[in-house]
C-alpha cells in the first residue's frame, strides 16, 4: 500500500537511513573497539570482556549503565568482534511477534550456514515476565546470544532464570578526560565529525562541554554540535555561545531532572484544563526528546479516571485502547492513536471525583480500622452460619421495584456517610440526578 506524502513526510526523520541527517553523536560512534573510550574496567588484556569471550566465544550479557555510557555501540563493536550477525530490538516497541521472528531467523542461519546471532535488546528492562520467559529457551539452547541493555537494575526487573544465564557487565559514567576524547576528536574529524565547518572551540569551552555533560558521551555531543551550529562557519565557541548551548539542551529535556518534571506536568494541566493545542505540543515535545511512550500512555490512563472519571466514562476505554494500540505498533505512527486520546481526553467533560471519593473512603478506614461487617451482607454459605444470623434480614434489591430498597451496607459507626457526591458535569450530572432520587427514598 503506497502511504500518503504526508505521512512520510511526518515520520520520516526517524527514519535514519541518511547519514548526513544523522546527530553528531550517531555518526561518530566507533566503528572498532580500539576506538572506543571509557569503560577502562571492562575493556583490555586481562580485563572482564576480555575473560568473559574465554574459549568459547561472546557469552549472553546484560550492560547495565547510566545513557551515554557506550551500551549500544559496544555491543555492535563484540557482536563484530564475534563474527555474528547483529539483531537489534527496541523493548519499547518489539513485541512477541517481533521476537519470534528474530529467533526464526536465527535458527535458519545456525542450521544452513552455521551463523551465529547477536540479539541486542535495547531497555530490557521493558520487557515484562512473559516476554522474558519467551526468550529463555533460546538463550538456554544458544539459537540467539542475548545481549541486553537496561539503565535500570537488572537484578530488579530481569527475570532470575534470565538473569542467571547472563554476565552482568557495569558501565560507567564517562570520565571528563574521556569526553574531552570524544570532543577533540569530533571536531578533528572532517568526514564524519565537524572538522570541515572552520569552527573554533576553545579549551576552555570543550572543558566545560565536557564537564556539564555529567559523564554522558551523547549529552557531550549533542551541545557540541548544538554550539558549532550556533557560531555557525568561521564563528568561535566562546563562554557565551558553550553556555546557551547548554542551557538549550537542559531546557529540550532531561528525563531525570527538573524539567521531565515540568514538561509532563503541563500536559497533564493542559488537558485538565481542556486545551487540546497545548496538550498536543507538550505530548509532541516528550516524545520527539526522546521520552518513553508508555509512561505518557500511563499518565493518560492515570488522567481518564483521576481528570474525567464518570463525567465520561468512555475515557478510561480510549485511554486503554490507546495504550494497547501503542504496543501492537509501536512508534512512529503509535503516535496517532497517542494524540487521538491527548485530544479525547482534553475535550471530555470534567470530574475528579474518583479522586476524592477514594480519597474519603481511605480516611474513614484508617479513622475506624477493620470496622464490623453488618450481619445482614455477611456471606452464609453453611448452615451454621445461617443460624448465627449471617445474612439475616438481607433484602434482595431486584424483588423491589426499580431493583432498589433502601438499605444501609456500611458499618454501624459510619452509617449515613457519603464518600461519593457526584459533580454537575457530563454523565456524573445524570448519576447526581439518578442518586438524589434513591436517597430521597430512604
Amino acid at each position: 500500500m503506497t502511504e500518503t506524502k504526508e505521512r512520510m513526510d511526518l515520520f520520516s526523520h526517524r527514519a535514519g537511513k541518511d547519514r548526513r541527517g544523522q546527530p553528531l553523536a550517531e555518526r561518530m560512534r566507533p566503528t572498532t573497539l580500539d576506538e572506543f573510550v571509557g569503560q577502562g574496567h571492562l575493556l583490555g588484556e586481562g580485563k572482564l570482556l576480555e575473560r568473559a569471550f574465554g574459549g568459547t566465544g561472546l557469552p549472553s550479557l546484560i550492560l547495565w549503565g547510566p545513557p551515554g555510557t557506550g551500551k549500544t555501540t559496544l555491543a555492535r563493536l563484540l557482536c563484530e568482534r564475534a563474527g555474528a550477525r547483529f539483531s537489534p530490538l527496541s523493548a519499547v516497541q518489539a513485541g512477541l511477534a517481533q521476537l519470534r521472528e528474530v529467533i526464526a531467523k536465527a535458527e535458519e542461519r545456525l542450521r544452513l550456514y552455521g551463523d551465529k546471532t547477536v540479539l541486542f535488546l535495547d531497555e530490557i528492562h521493558r520487557f515484562h515476565k512473559g516476554q522474558q520467559d519467551a526468550l529463555l529457551p533460546h538463550v538456554e539452547a544458544g539459537t540467539v546470544t542475548l545481549i541486553g541493555a537496561t539503565t535500570e537494575n537488572p537484578s530488579f526487573e530481569v527475570t532470575a532464570a534470565l538473569l542467571s544465564r547472563c554476565k552482568v557487565v557495569r558501565l560507567e559514567a564517562l570520565a571528563e578526560g574521556d569526553l574531552r576524547i570524544l570532543i577533540d576528536r569530533a571536531l578533528g574529524d572532517k568526514e564524519r565529525g565537524l572538522g570541515g565547518l572552520q569552527v573554533e572551540v576553545p579549551d576552555e569551552s570543550r572543558q566545560r562541554i565536557a564537564h556539564e555533560a555529567q559523564g554522558d558521551a551523547r549529552r557531550a555531543l549533542s551541545t557540541l554540535e548544538l554550539a558549532v551550529a550556533l557560531a555557525q562557519r568561521g564563528g568561535v565557541v566562546d563562554g557565551q555561545v558553550a553556555m546557551e548551548a547548554l542551557q538549550k539542551k537542559t531546557l529540550l529535556y532531561d528525563k531525570s531532572g527538573e524539567e521531565h518534571y515540568n514538561v509532563v506536568s503541563a500536559f497533564i494541566k493542559s488537558m485538565r484544563g481542556s486545551d487540546p493545542d497545548a496538550a498536543i505540543y507538550w505530548m509532541a515535545r516528550m516524545l520527539e526528546a526522546g521520552e518513553d511512550p508508555l509512561f505518557i500512555l500511563r499518565r493518560m490512563v492515570i488522567f481518564a479516571s483521576e481528570d474525567v472519571g464518570n463525567a465520561d466514562p468512555r475515557a478510561l476505554t480510549v485511554a486503554v485502547s490507546a495504550l494497547e494500540a501503542f504496543r501492537f505498533v509501536g512508534l512512529p505512527e503509535g503516535a496517532l492513536p497517542m494524540t487521538q486520546a491527548a485530544i479525547y481526553l482534553s475535550t471530555a467533560p470534567k470530574s475528579n471525583r474518583a479522586l476524592t471519593t477514594y480519597a474519603a473512603a481511605r480516611k474513614a478506614v484508617l479513622a475506624h480500622g477493620a470496622a464490623k461487617v453488618p450481619m445482614h451482607v455477611r456471606n452464609a454459605p453453611t448452615k451454621l452460619m445461617k443460624d448465627l444470623g449471617y445474612g439475616a434480614g438481607y433484602k434482595y434489591p431486584h424483588d423491589f421495584e426499580g431493583s432498589y430498597v433502601p438499605e444501609s451496607y456500611l458499618p454501624d459507626e459510619l452509617r449515613g456517610s457519603r464518600f461519593y457526591e457526584p459533580c454537575e458535569s457530563g454523565y456524573e450530572k445524570e448519576i447526581a440526578t439518578r442518586l438524589a432520587r434513591l436517597r430521597s427514598k430512604e
